[in-house]
């Protein structure tokens, strides 16, 4: 059978290996994304939406189930459920945020809390592996989509690669500048957390002391070998998730 328009704007293809309620994800998560189903819109309940959609109840329960989990929608008493945000799903591959933002549409805007040129701290030598006389570039800075912030991020970039500037990094993206610059990265040692914010972080990234947060820690490395930049990252956990793909070995 053909996949068919549906009343919402997406397709369901029964021909598909692809099950049911996960094609019933991918169509509400996309008109998300898309703006067709703003923050704040309310759904239709489960039943209604079954019967739109010629899927059995269970079916459409496990597809919204999984949409809650995801925090794109939210159950409300007495309200429904409502769409919560768009939120951001990035694939672990060395890219960057600004990157991601800007191919899947959106608009970053990013302001620089702290610039600093200068000799490197030993932690941050060592994880470096600076040679003797080189300095690094320490910036903080808060990356936002629309009005809403969306990241706090704290890097290092060795000197001897670019040239960076406060005007640069509020206009473009980390890796864009060095990638201009011509730094090819080949790899990155990442690890991937959860904490709660603290006050500083609560008001900059404008959420609750003690809401989670995903980090981040990422040490970058280009074709010469070179660790070329190290970085911290915490991110607002209702808007942004990360994504993978597991294979046996």
């Amino acid at each position: 059978m053909l996949a068919r328009t549906e009343p919402h704007g997406f397709s369901i293809d029964r021909s598909s290996p692809i099950p049911l309620y996960h094609q019933v994800v991918q169509g509400i998560e996309g008109m998300i994304r898309t703006g067709a189903l703003e923050p704040g819109s309310k759904l239709e309940n489960e039943i209604e939406l079954a019967s739109q959609l010629n899927l059995s109840r269970p079916t459409m329960r496990k597809a919204m189930d999984e949409l809650v989990r995801a925090g794109l929608l939210v159950r409300k008493r007495g309200v429904g459920t409502q769409v919560v945000s768009s939120q951001v799903r990035r694939h672990l591959e060395l890219s960057s945020l600004f990157d991601d933002l800007s191919q899947s549409g959106q608009k970053p805007t990013t302001r620089v809390l702290a610039f600093r040129h200068g000799p490197a701290e030993d932690e941050i030598a060592d994880t470096l592996q600076l040679p003797a006389g080189t300095g690094v570039y320490h910036f903080t800075r808060l990356r936002s989509v629309g009005d809403k912030p969306l990241a706090l991020m704290e890097n290092w970039v060795r000197d001897d690669v670019a040239e960076l500037t406060e005007e640069g990094l509020r206009q473009r993206g980390m890796y864009q500048i060095l990638r201009e610059a011509g730094v090819n990265f080949r790899l990155a040692n990442q690890r991937i957390g959860a904490t709660v914010a603290d006050e500083y972080q609560a008001e900059l990234l404008q959420t609750l002391p003690g809401s989670a947060l995903v980090t981040m820690e990422r040490t970058a490395v280009d074709d010469t070998g070179r660790n070329v930049e190290t970085g911290r990252h915490v991110y607002r956990a209702d808007s942004y998730s990360f994504e993978m793909t597991l294979v046996q070995r």
